[in-house]
């Protein structure tokens, strides 16, 4: 048996486990460039550790990336946990005042960005050695890579040491950085792999960006334990991942892919018929496209809930019912439970809040002791933030969410955060940030606004001063104007009936 080279690094080691003697195998084919095997898929990432550490990484350091999706940033992320260091992915999608906050709050010792907004992000810098790593493989980091040797020897790392600090944004205007751990991250990864049976035969079409947990922790690290390959794209394109179902066995996505496709008249059963697995995630999937993808394709959809702070957590089964509406039973090793403001555990179909417990949970918030203790219970057990129900045979349904969180094609947008940008416009008295049905993004952000006595506002102009100031995805898609939002006898706004007011805007 071939000896693992990153033994004692235990995420690492985990990930090149399957692929420890097939160098030759396929790691990923992506459009415009050779194939990537796995040999050249490891030693692109050995040679990243040695150009980290040349540049003063080592165990414990942060490395932040901002970068369009590459094959060279997946190697970047291998090169972190080789070198011992956390990785810190952030959405590419962020300005530079969103990126300051994350650079001074989690200290990286190295931020590799994207070459062109160099001029905006240096003054962010917080301290960090700034590098450049661009799609097609040029730029400082990576031209310091080439010129290393493969070979780097892997930082002992176990599986309470920190591999990742993914950021959400906070109910209260602060982001928290949730410190996921190399056993967290492994153990999901292979319980996942287990639970949809991927194999070395698989090839998933990779779609999703790797700034986010589904792209990277999920639908990577579930093929990289595997030992399959990824048809490696650089975006969503509908017409492209139809073009790809013929050499391909499963898609991970979440479920504005899915409208997408069945937008395409070239999705039929003949088309999806190569394919054995679709995975939908990152957001509620509507019963209605549940059905019509079923009725398209003869493949039922298999919904999956996760958060950032647990990767997944439930799973509609591989084989058994994939319930439209739910979410699944609990993965295995993974423990959920409902329970009332007090903590009391609830009975069979009761909503209330949702809370997990397991080897995929988090250890805490960056940063943040008091945070963190407020989260969890005593016995482990996260309180999620989400309300549910779980069935009699153990069928989880989310039906809402406590801290009142938007999910707009997959990313997670807090109305706070939005509403104090907002409530800083001239002629705003205050404002409300609410999620609607929406047909393509699950839900649409938007803002319903109270204006200042006498002044002139427009949905034109509240849209305009928050675009240098929101990635793109925060930013409302409406605005709406009032008199006064409604409000409860405590004077806490009613979202609810704003919801139930603008319901049918984004109706197809």
């Amino acid at each position: 048996m071939t000896e693992n080279p990153y033994a004692g690094n235990t995420l690492a080691a985990g990930l090149r486990a399957a692929s420890l003697g097939r160098e030759d195998a396929l790691f990923a084919e992506a459009e415009g460039r050779p194939d990537m095997t796995y040999g050249a898929l490891w030693q692109g990432a050995e040679r990243m550790a040695a150009a980290l550490r040349a540049h003063g990484v080592v165990p414990g350091d942060r490395v932040a990336m901002q970068a369009e999706k590459s094959l060279e940033a997946v190697q970047l992320y291998l090169g972190v946990l080789i070198a011992g260091a956390a990785f810190l992915p952030l959405n590419t999608a962020y300005t530079p005042e969103e990126i300051g906050f994350f650079l001074s709050d989690a200290e990286p010792r190295v931020f590799v960005h994207d070459p062109a907004a160099a001029d905006a992000l240096a003054p962010k810098a917080a301290g960090a050695t700034l590098l450049t790593l661009a799609a097609d493989g040029t730029g400082t980091l990576a031209e310091a890579a080439a010129a290393e040797a493969p070979g780097a020897e892997a930082s002992p790392r176990g599986p309470d040491d920190l591999a990742c600090i993914l950021y959400t944004s906070g109910t209260t205007g602060r982001s928290k950085g949730a410190m996921l751990t190399h056993g967290n991250l492994l153990s999901n990864a292979l319980v996942l792999k287990d639970a949809w049976r991927f194999t070395a035969e698989d090839r998933l079409i990779h779609a999703l960006p790797i700034f986010h947990a589904h792209g990277l922790y999920v639908a990577l690290n579930v093929t990289l334990v595997a030992g399959g390959a990824l048809i490696f794209m650089p975006k969503f394109d509908a017409k492209a991942v139809l073009a790809a179902m013929p050499r391909a066995t499963a898609m991970m996505g979440v479920p504005t892919f899915y409208t997408r496709l069945l937008a395409e008249p070239g999705l039929t059963r003949e088309a999806a018929a190569p394919m054995r697995l679709f995975v939908s995630g990152s957001a509620p999937l509507l019963a209605e496209t549940h059905a019509e993808w079923t009725a398209r394709t003869g493949h039922a959809i298999l919904e999956r809930y996760g958060m950032t702070e647990t990767s997944m957590n439930t799973s509609n089964p591989y084989e058994g019912e994939r319930r439209p509406g739910a979410v699944g039973p609990a993965l295995p090793g993974i423990e959920v439970r409902v329970t009332d403001a007090e903590g009391r555990v609830l009975p069979a179909g009761e909503v209330g809040g949702l809370e997990v417990r397991g080897p995929n949970v988090f250890k805490g918030y960056w940063r943040m002791p008091e945070k963190t203790a407020e989260e969890f219970r005593d016995g482990g057990w996260f309180v999620t933030g989400d309300l549910a129900t779980i069935s009699e045979d153990g069928y989880v349904t989310i039906v809402g969410r406590a801290k009142d969180l938007v999910i707009s094609g997959g990313y997670n947008v807090y109305p706070k955060e939005v509403e104090s940008l907002i409530d800083e416009i001239d002629g705003v008295l205050e404002s409300a940030l609410i999620g609607l049905p929406h047909p393509d993004f699950g839900e649409a952000v938007t803002a319903v606004v109270v204006p200042r006595p006498g002044a002139a506002l427009d949905e034109a102009t509240v849209l305009r001063a928050l675009e240098d100031r929101l990635a793109r995805y925060k930013q409302p898609k409406r605005v709406f104007f009032v008199d006064a939002l409604p409000r409860n006898t405590m004077g806490k706004v009613q979202k609810n009936v704003l919801r139930e007011t603008y319901a049918g805007t984004y109706a197809a």
